[in-house]
C-alpha cells in the first residue's frame, strides 16, 4: 500500500515487480483491500492489452496511517 501512498496509482504489473509477490498473491490481497475499501481497482483496456490499475482511497490512506503510527510507537518502546 505504500506503493500507494507515494504514488496516484500502480498498475498490477508495477506493483508485482516491486513487491516480488507472485500473480496469484497480489490478487488474492488486492481483492481482500478492495473488499475493506482500502483501494480503488480500475480495469482498462490500453491498446490491445488488459490493464488493472489500483489507488488508495481516503479509508486506506487513514487506515495505513494509523498503521504506521502504531508501528512508530512500538518501535520507541524497544
Amino acid at each position: 500500500m505504500s506503493v500507494l501512498m507515494v504514488n496516484e496509482y500502480a498498475d498490477f504489473n508495477t506493483l508485482k515487480e516491486l513487491l516480488g509477490a507472485t500473480d496469484g498473491n497480489l490478487a488474492s490481497h488486492t481483492k481482500a483491500l478492495e473488499k475493506a475499501e482500502y483501494i480503488l481497482v480500475e480495469k482498462q483496456f490500453i491498446g490491445r492489452k488488459p490493464n488493472t490499475r489500483y489507488s488508495a482511497t481516503k479509508l486506506g490512506k487513514a487506515e495505513f496511517r494509523k498503521h504506521i503510527e502504531a508501528l512508530e510507537k512500538l518501535i520507541k518502546k524497544t
